[in-house]
């Protein structure tokens, strides 16, 4: 099985249809999305159309779950929170009703999904260390994990000790379990401004990160105009 793994779309239709450009190209079965397809971005109920007729399997983000009420708001920074609520005002019941519903973890076979961490999924703490890896790989009880939150791309490999590679082209086959960051579509911060999503090869065990350019300019322009915080336009073509 060939997936694509898509995640942190944040309301940013023209990276998701640039990706989604992109994967028709690379002989996909299935779509599978990390969370937060909304926040941040103008376009959440486009966005949200758009990979719910791809028929994926999707796992909540911190910020899907603020939209839909499940999660304080506490737990964002100014801007986050005015984005939270400027998108609430966007979107139907039914869209907000399919927020909440999300799970924090789904398995796919061999795969899991998460937004955050495997060993605390409601807390959605960041992954970034080999030590946070190492939490989550310890209760890890399949072959590969796909996460998001960061928005940086990476991988932690457990053979033995706990390894971290920033590689876009990564075999799995000589690991016993590995934790994936494929970046995200619509908010990139590893400070290249291109959408990233992964292909996965299930048979292979093989992880590529593909970055795909989109049109930046549309995307600020629309976030200028709905009023939204002026940053959540000028760091999409920073990548930060």
């Amino acid at each position: 099985m060939r997936y694509a793994v898509i995640s942190d779309i944040h309301s940013n239709s023209e990276a998701l249809e640039a990706v989604l450009a992109d994967v028709a190209t690379q002989d996909i079965d299935k779509y599978l999305s990390t969370g937060d397809v909304v926040g941040y971005g103008a376009d959440p109920e486009a966005c949200l159309s758009r990979l719910r007729a791809l028929d994926p399997v999707v796992v909540a983000g911190n910020h899907d779950w603020a939209v839909a009420g499940r999660l304080s708001l506490d737990f964002f920074n100014a801007y986050a929170r005015e984005a939270i609520e400027w998108t609430r005002g966007r979107l139907d019941s039914e869209s907000v009703r399919w927020l909440a519903s999300l799970p924090l973890t789904a398995k796919v076979g061999e795969i899991t999904l998460a937004h955050a961490t495997v060993h605390g999924p409601e807390n959605f703490d960041y992954l970034l260390t080999a030590y946070d890896a190492h939490l989550s790989l310890e209760v890890l009880d399949t072959a590969v994990c796909f996460v998001g939150h960061s928005h940086v791309p990476v991988t932690f490999s457990q053979n033995g000790t706990v390894t971290f590679s920033f590689a876009t082209e990564i075999d799995l086959a000589g690991c016993a379990k590995a934790i994936v960051n494929a970046g995200s579509v619509g908010q990139p911060r590893d400070g290249n401004p291109h959408a990233s999503y992964g292909v996965y090869d299930s048979d292979e065990r093989r992880v590529v990160v593909r970055r795909v350019p989109y049109d930046i300019a549309s995307a600020s322009r629309k976030i200028l105009a709905a009023g939204l915080p002026q940053i959540l336009a000028e760091r999409l073509w920073h990548g930060k």
